[in-house]
């Protein structure tokens, strides 16, 4: 992979993973930085990265295990990374679908949100899930079942929100 196809690659898939990670981990500054430091390695192993059948997915778990060494090293009582360094350019906030869909993510056990972000999300089918958690398909199947019918009630009755990256997975859950 060459400077011009990684900077093909960043642009394509950045905002993306980062709005899978944030879904993930619940935390949006930690979840850019994580992405950030991810394609910081990417870049490093570019040539490598070449022949991995799936970078994208290379990319989203490279991150998702810095937020969670990162979460770790926090818990065990280590300073919170310095947020006065970070840009000070404007991004549009999320939308307040997403933002609910988030908080009610936030409340799932870690394995069942995994599968449905990836999965909803990131629209990883379910065999691509399974492959990239290390987990049996049926595994993928009962997490998703259990994490939608969770959703679901975290959610309530009310109708979903029009748009956003949400909207689907609200609706999703709905139905079950």
């Amino acid at each position: 992979m060459d400077e011009h196809d990684f900077d093909e690659f960043y642009a394509a898939s950045a905002q993306r993973i980062t709005s899978q990670v944030y879904a993930m981990i619940g935390d949006r500054d930690e979840a850019q930085e994580c992405v950030q430091e991810a394609f910081a390695r990417a870049w490093t192993a570019r040539r490598s990265l070449a022949h991995v059948q799936h970078p994208e997915a290379w990319v989203r778990t490279t991150a998702y295990r810095l937020a969670v060494s990162r979460w770790r090293r926090a818990v065990r009582g280590r300073r919170a990374p310095d947020r006065a360094l970070q840009g000070t350019g404007t991004v549009a906030g999320p939308s307040e679908t997403y933002v609910a869909v988030v908080e009610a993510l936030r409340r799932l056990p870690e394995a069942q949100r995994q599968v449905v972000v990836l999965h909803h999300l990131a629209d990883l089918p379910v065999q691509d899930v399974a492959a990239e958690l290390g987990v049996p398909v049926n595994t993928v199947k009962t997490r998703l079942r259990r994490g939608r019918a969770a959703l679901a009630e975290i959610l309530g009755d009310d109708p979903p929100p029009e748009g956003g990256p949400g909207a689907r997975v609200v609706e999703e859950c709905r139905r079950g």
